[in-house]
């Protein structure tokens, strides 16, 4: 059997993390398989669905690197097949008209003490003479179309669950067709499943009541019934379910926020599934060679952000410059930092800086973070660092900037060896530690405390600008200028 599995989100909003996964699921199963993935935009609630949000989940779709086989379906397009098939089914006894009003049947659930049996609207049905029916619609007196839940019990094999079963007496007779001709979505999604081919359909915890229902559709209209599969919950760290008190849970929010795609792929992969022998870390090649359904759990999903910080990390780590250096120069250029073009004349300095500095990122703005001291003209000092590393004692501060800009003037080759074999000679000179001599020189060229490897970071700045910002600090610190980091933090 062909592989055929769909996404089907609704255009009533934006793409949220859990249909992100649900789609994840699908694409990696049919990427496994050889499979086809089909898109379908489910927009038959004309109220609420709107075109900016379907855009919105074509986009987190290709963000995520999604890609679909077949679509965007819209499910509005199938709205007269959906109708035929309420009508075949009326016609072969399946479901029946239900002239009862809202009001009527409010009055009902009142007099029934809020508990009205399942079967009630049937039987006044079905107590009505069928030429009255067929008179009164032919007036055009509004009717919905219930389908007829037969007796017994429904029963499929979950991929997920195992053995699954609903007995029909729990079931209401669904509407399927409602008074003003619209299909409900029980209907349209069997009758759009059916026409589409899909084999498997695989989907989200919340949906386990509707899939009794859909299979008995399914056989009445005499259409293959798929194998289904009903994927974990995810909850908040809190146990509840995920919402927005929880922080984003939009897609788009965590690629406006500077998440690599492939991280949030690898990470949506492990919400709900596990590849086994302890594997966190995976490329999306890996996802797709080591993906099957056997190995979904049951338990629900914990949304943890700092899982996705630090699967973001390792993902930054892994990713070359070639794949960084389009993402980050635009942010650089709105920083103010670099104009691309400037970037291009240096590739190999800046693809090599983004190598060193990817080591620290979450995120992208991470990057720009850390770029800035290397890119901009000059510095600002962060007042913690100079507390720290200057204004504990102002006068060896100077005196290791000052005694440390003569040498490094007098170096012949400016590397990390030559650099690294003058700055611990100092230090090994003054009897003190590497760290007495590098944090006030980090201050000094950085403005900061934390920065990559000393020894790196001055390779990166040069000669010259290393030389202008030692100059720049050692003038500071003479003139007092430093004296009160509690102020102007740029001083």
């Amino acid at each position: 059997m062909s592989v055929r599995v769909r996404f089907p989100p609704s255009p009533t909003g934006y793409l949220h993390v859990g249909g992100a996964r649900t789609a994840l699921f699908n694409w990696l199963f049919a990427r496994r398989q050889g499979g086809v993935f089909v898109l379908r935009i489910e927009d038959t609630d004309r109220e609420r669905s709107r075109p900016e949000h379907t855009e919105a989940i074509l986009e987190g779709m290709r963000w995520l690197g999604l890609d679909w086989d077949e679509g965007p379906y819209f499910q509005s397009e199938g709205v007269e097949r959906h109708r035929a098939a309420a009508e075949r089914l009326l016609a072969e006894g399946h479901a029946y008209r239900d002239f009862t009003t809202p009001e009527e049947v409010a009055r009902m659930h009142e007099e029934a003490g809020g508990h009205l049996d399942r079967r009630a609207l049937r039987r006044i049905a079905e107590a009505m003479d069928p030429d009255e029916a067929e008179e009164r619609a032919a007036r055009g007196e509004p009717f919905a179309i219930r389908f007829r839940v037969p007796d017994g019990a429904t029963e499929w094999d979950d991929v997920v669950h195992g053995p699954t079963r609903f007995e029909n007496a729990e079931l209401d007779d669904l509407v399927i067709l409602r008074s003003d001709g619209s299909p409900t979505y029980n209907l349209a999604v069997t009758s759009d499943d059916a026409e589409q081919g899909i084999t498997h359909v695989l989907r989200g915890d919340d949906h386990l009541s509707n899939t009794p229902k859909q299979i008995l559709l399914y056989r009445a209209l005499g259409h293959p019934v798929p194998v289904f599969g009903h994927l974990p919950m995810i909850l908040g760290p809190d146990g509840k379910r995920l919402s927005k008190r929880h922080g984003a849970t939009a897609v788009g929010e965590y690629a406006r926020e500077g998440y690599l795609p492939e991280a949030m792929v690898n990470f949506l992969a492990l919400l709900g599934w596990s590849p086994g022998d302890d594997i966190e870390f995976m490329t999306r090649a890996e996802l797709v060679e080591r993906f099957g359904l056997e190995r979904v759990l049951r338990k629900s999903a914990v949304f943890d952000l700092k899982k996705l910080d630090w699967l973001s990390g390792q993902h930054f780590n892994a990713a070359p410059p070639e794949r960084l250096a389009p993402l980050v120069t635009p942010l650089l250029e709105e920083a103010g930092l670099a104009t691309g073009a400037e970037l291009e004349a240096r590739e190999a300095w800046y693809h090599a800086l983004l190598d060193l500095l990817k080591t620290r990122a979450r995120r992208l703005p991470d990057i720009v973070e850390l770029a800035e001291p290397f890119l901009a003209e000059d510095v600002a000092y962060e007042d913690e660092a100079v507390r720290k590393h200057w204004l504990k004692d102002p006068e060896w501060a100077r005196l290791v900037l000052d005694d440390l800009r003569a040498r490094l003037q007098a170096l012949e080759a400016w590397s990390g060896e030559a650099l690294e074999a003058v700055i611990r000679g100092y230090a090994e000179e003054r009897g003190v530690g590497a760290g007495k001599v590098i944090h006030p020189l980090r201050v000094a060229v950085t403005g900061r405390q934390n920065s990559p490897g000393i020894f790196d970071v001055l390779v990166f700045l040069g000669r010259e600008r290393t030389l202008e910002r030692l100059a720049r600090a050692i003038e500071h610190l003479s003139g007092g200028e430093i004296a009160a980091p509690s102020g102007d933090s740029s001083a």
